[in-house]
């Protein structure tokens, strides 16, 4: 069996986004970093963004966004660890703006996809990032994405 190397797993990532069940659209954190982080996820037919079978427009594009949630939420807990401090928590954050999203097709309900975001520029409180869905060879989405922090 072939074993994906996590920094964090399910349990730590939904301590560390803002979104609960059912709305977690991330299964594991793969790799982070200061400008890529790359996420896992499993789609299961009781997600609340499948429909007929595979996973809309809508959730890929949430997935996107909670891959950079999770992204904020990582660096905040390794900032927190360096100055001693063990308490780090979801950093809440809005999609302002979704622009050139190319979804290339819908992957159906049991598809392991990954989803990468590279950080373009951050500044003060916004951050751009372009995003991509993959699966394999197989490429979802990809798209720019405005995303706003609080706190």
């Amino acid at each position: 069996m072939n074993t994906i190397n996590t920094l964090l797993n399910k349990e730590e990532v939904q301590g560390l986004i803002p979104q609960k069940a059912p709305m977690v659209m991330i299964d594991s954190l793969l790799s982070s970093s200061e400008k890529r982080s790359v996420s896992s996820f499993q789609i299961k037919e009781e997600n609340i963004f499948c429909d007929d079978n595979k996973l809309t427009e809508s959730g890929l594009i949430e997935n996107v966004a909670q891959t950079a949630a999770i992204r904020a939420g990582y660096m905040g807990m390794m900032k927190a660890k360096e100055e001693g401090n063990s308490s780090a928590g979801p950093i809440l954050g809005y999609i302002a703006a979704v622009r050139n999203c190319i979804i290339h097709e819908l992957p159906e309900v049991g598809t392991d996809i990954q989803t990468e975001i590279v950080v373009e520029h951050e500044v003060m409180s916004v951050s751009m990032i372009n995003g991509k869905i993959t699966s394999g060879d197989t490429l979802y989405l990809e798209c720019e994405m405005k995303i706003f922090q609080k706190g």
